[in-house]
């Protein structure tokens, strides 16, 4: 009780800070654009962010509202923003007052809540680090049919992700989640690049690991991993083992036409990002990270109507590979079939939607 009041107290703290940054007057200077209100003028999309309790929240802002931005960024702009913050996890609860003040002070404009940010926005991106409250931020978004970036871990558990999955189909809304390093140019290749991807045969990702008690052992941070491996290798991932120490973790997949997928996690030595890809004739060693602004390119993109780059039933496998990878581990390393997880987690996402009912949108 003690640390529960601690965290309250702490959670209680940051919040009268993050509201008090918002009496501040916006100071931005000149090669981070314009404030909210010339945005308005201009009648540029207005963007909403939701959660600043991670680096990528200012650094987001900082991409979107660079004075020198060209291209669709010049027509999109990061209007306003909800703090959030989860008190249970301190790397997120710790952050929330440095970042609200660091992006208010880029002239955005701080609001009380996600339903005010929605009434004041054309597109939200979503950048709590807490994948637990997604599914309750997304819902506000999805209702006013409004498009939506989802930022990693789609969610807290694989039920929250076929909940949010469902939703998006009920409120026909459009949305797509990635980690980052998805688009560095040396990994989406296999994407965009038809005569590579047909050529792949298999693959290894690794990443850093490290692990949060709050939520599944890859989805906190192995899921950067993950990602790049599904990029090379694409869905249809079938079955899942795992071998776990206290420094690694690797979780092996079997794809249904043959192909083998490996994803190492790093938490002890060196820790960096990387992909090999095995090919018809040549074997690849790439998949470094390139930054952030590849995939704010494609947020961008696809907040002007160009197609997800990711299809929720990918990402929805992405975690049900993940999940899949953590009932291997609580079974010794046995190998575990995607479909298993997903029928247990199925029930569950349907149970909640029976006992939390969706009204789907009236067509206009």
């Amino acid at each position: 009780m003690k640390t529960f009041a601690l965290l309250s107290s702490a959670f209680s703290f940051s919040h009268r800070l993050a509201f008090a940054i918002v009496g501040w007057s916006a100071v931005l200077s000149t090669c981070y654009g314009q404030s909210s209100e010339s945005a308005d003028a201009k009648s540029v999309m207005r963007i909403g962010i939701i959660g600043l309790d991670t680096s990528h929240a200012p650094a987001f802002v900082k991409l979107w509202n660079d004075g020198k931005a060209d291209g669709l960024l010049a027509k999109q702009q990061i209007v306003c923003a909800f703090p959030g913050g989860s008190p249970d996890i301190e790397s997120s609860i710790s952050r929330v007052p440095q970042y609200t003040k660091e992006i208010s002070e880029l002239g955005v404009q701080i609001v009380s809540s996600v339903d005010e940010l929605v009434s004041q926005v054309d597109a939200v991106v979503i950048t709590t680090l807490d994948g637990r409250k997604h599914l309750e931020q997304v819902l506000p978004v999805m209702r006013a049919g409004k498009p939506l970036f989802i930022d990693k871990p789609l969610a807290g558990t694989l039920a929250d992700a076929i909940v949010i999955q469902k939703c998006g189909e009920i409120y026909h809304s459009r949305w797509f989640t990635s980690s980052s390093l998805r688009f560095s140019p040396g990994i989406y290749k296999y994407r965009t690049d038809d005569l590579l991807r047909k050529q792949v045969k298999g693959a290894i990702a690794w990443s850093p690991c490290s692990l949060e008690s709050t939520h599944p052992d890859l989805f906190w941070y192995g899921v950067h991993g993950v990602e790049s491996l599904y990029t090379a290798m694409g869905a249809g991932c079938e079955k899942v083992s795992r071998v776990t120490s206290q420094g690694t973790d690797v979780a092996i997949g079997l794809w249904k036409d043959g192909r083998v997928g490996e994803f190492r996690g790093l938490r002890d030595g060196a820790k960096d990002y990387g992909l090999v890809v095995f090919g018809e004739s040549k074997i690849e060693l790439g998949g470094k990270y390139e930054g952030y602004a590849p995939l704010v390119q494609e947020i961008a993109s696809f907040f002007e109507g160009a197609p997800a780059p990711v299809s929720p039933a990918e990402s929805v496998e992405l975690f049900a590979f993940m999940e899949a990878a953590d009932e291997s581990k609580r079974r010794d390393g046995a190998q575990v079939k995607l479909s298993e997880v997903v029928e247990k987690a199925m029930a569950t996402a349907n149970d909640w939607i029976a006992k939390n009912p969706q009204q789907p949108n009236v067509p206009k």
